[in-house]
């Protein structure tokens, strides 16, 4: 392909931004996720040829300036700052960690080229030209940009998915076409390449076994999301919402399983898919392959209410699937609406209970703040989530993170965003919310932290907890409510996880 080899092509990086994303949590409690979009990449990338290294300055908890020299040290031709979510906050979360990196490397080798990525990128490319001190984004899912890049004399013309300088002018290319076949581009995951010994679960991923939570990875076994969900913007490197969809074989899935468990001893996984439990050819090809093994994993999946079928849950829980991720969002049918979530509250709650009973625990997802939201309404999902008492619950703030339908209204009607991007994070000191057509942000940043300290220190779910999990579990959740979060747009300091 024309690539010219050197001791070291191309270097991965995934930036660390834990302290100030996280706060205090980063100590313990958060969990540590591998850059599975930067393995995915270095996958690709290195079956062409070129020589690769993934560094992931998060789990190595590598200062900027570290970052910088190591870069020096290695040389590359070409550096990719992977800034790519598992959830659609990490993203746009990251980018100050990012930008930190870029400038450390620039101040000692301005001539090195970088190329950033990922799904914050993807959604805003020109803007991240301007304000980056970076010399390319890629808007899309980055093989063939990278390959474009890496050519002994790139035409920075004909490579899809490119935007770069031309003087003073931005200029872009037409999309690079989304890879059909998965199973070829990325078999082999190049988990070679990450300290596979530094990662950890979820804390509750491993409420059943609080004290073994490593190791730990999360995989893929599809692109994308079909559905069209107001505030995601997890699609934006697949040209929007609803675009992309596209899966890995079972076949596929389970050689990576394979790898995971004999060669790194790994039990607990995350299917980082935005919506795994959606297609049951797919979901039971896969669950099949994991039962014919007999492994004892411990792994959780993102699903809906309305795609969760009774012919999934009995072999879900059988293949070792013991979480699932719903997203109710709100008790109110008229907020859930707005939002494109078209459930009723007969829906979840026969759901739930169908999935408990199969001995699946629920990590259940809402968020207050949402525009149509009145004070009223969130103390209406506060009460349902303890009504319904899920075994988790993730309290989110709404936030119009960049590439969702949220941000393109937010930007319409001049609603405050937050003036950094960290300000995107749900625990970071400057976390700015949006307001709601009712409500200022400070409101609903009160409310939400609120909200976590009332579910986690309820009678009702600390005695569910003891009774599902043990006490050592119990005495977790009463230490991790313990934790303070600094809050610049909450009036005092908030109880939070």
């Amino acid at each position: 392909m024309g690539v010219t080899m050197s001791t070291l092509d191309l270097l991965l990086i995934n930036p660390n931004g834990r302290k100030k994303i996280y706060q205090e949590l980063s100590s313990d409690l958060a969990a540590i996720e591998p850059p599975t979009w930067g393995v995915l990449l270095a996958t690709s990338i290195r079956k062409r040829g070129p020589s690769v290294k993934l560094l992931d300055a998060d789990a190595e908890g590598m200062t900027s300036e570290e970052v910088a020299a190591y870069v020096e040290k290695e040389d590359p031709r070409l550096v990719v700052m992977v800034v790519h979510g598992q959830q659609p906050s990490a993203s746009t979360q990251n980018m100050p960690a990012a930008h930190d990196t870029c400038v450390a490397i620039k101040k000692k080798m301005s001539s090195r080229k970088i190329l950033m990525l990922g799904t914050h990128p993807s959604a805003l490319p020109e803007r991240t030209m301007r304000e980056e001190p970076i010399d390319y984004v890629c808007d899309g899912e980055g093989p063939s940009t990278i390959l474009g890049l890496l050519q002994e004399k790139p035409d920075l013309t004909s490579i899809g998915s490119l935007w770069y300088r031309k003087g003073d002018a931005i200029l872009h290319n037409p999309s690079a076409p989304l890879i059909e076949n998965l199973d070829e581009e990325f078999s082999g995951f190049a988990w070679d390449l990450l300290p596979m010994e530094k990662y950890r679960a979820h804390n509750w991923h491993c409420f059943d076994r609080i004290h073994e939570r490593m190791p730990y990875a999360s995989i893929y076994t599809s692109f994308s999301c079909p559905f069209k969900c107001a505030f995601c913007c997890i699609a934006s490197p697949y040209g929007g919402a609803g675009q992309g969809y596209r899966r890995f074989s079972p076949e596929a899935v389970i050689q990576e399983i394979d790898v995971l468990v004999t060669k790194y001893k790994v039990r607990n996984i995350k299917f980082i898919d935005e919506m795994f439990v959606l297609n049951e050819k797919h979901v039971l090809g896969i669950c099949d392959l994991i039962i014919e093994r007999g492994y004892d994993l411990n792994i959780w999946a993102y699903a809906r209410i309305d795609t969760i079928k009774d012919s999934m849950i009995e072999k879900l829980k059988k293949a070792g699937f013991n979480w699932l991720g719903i997203g109710i969002e709100s008790a109110s049918k008229f907020v859930r609406d707005g939002m494109d979530k078209h459930f009723n509250v007969k829906d979840i709650k026969l759901i739930i209970d169908k999935v408990r009973a199969s001995g699946i625990n629920i990590g259940a997802n809402f968020i207050f703040g949402l525009p149509d939201d009145t004070m009223e309404s969130m103390q209406q999902t506060l009460d349902m989530a303890i009504d319904v008492c899920p075994d988790w619950a993730n309290f989110y703030s709404a936030m119009a993170y960049p590439g969702s339908k949220l941000y393109t209204l937010a930007v319409e009607k001049k609603w405050p965003l937050p003036a950094s991007w960290l300000g995107f994070s749900q625990h970071a000191f400057e976390t700015l919310p949006l307001p709601t057509d009712h409500l200022p942000a400070s409101d609903v940043l009160r409310f939400r932290d609120h909200a976590f300290h009332t579910f986690f220190t309820h009678p009702k779910y600390l005695a569910h907890v003891e009774k599902r999990f043990g006490p050592d579990t119990l005495k977790h959740v009463q230490d991790m409510t313990k934790h303070r979060l600094k809050r610049k747009y909450a009036a005092s300091e908030s109880v939070t996880a």
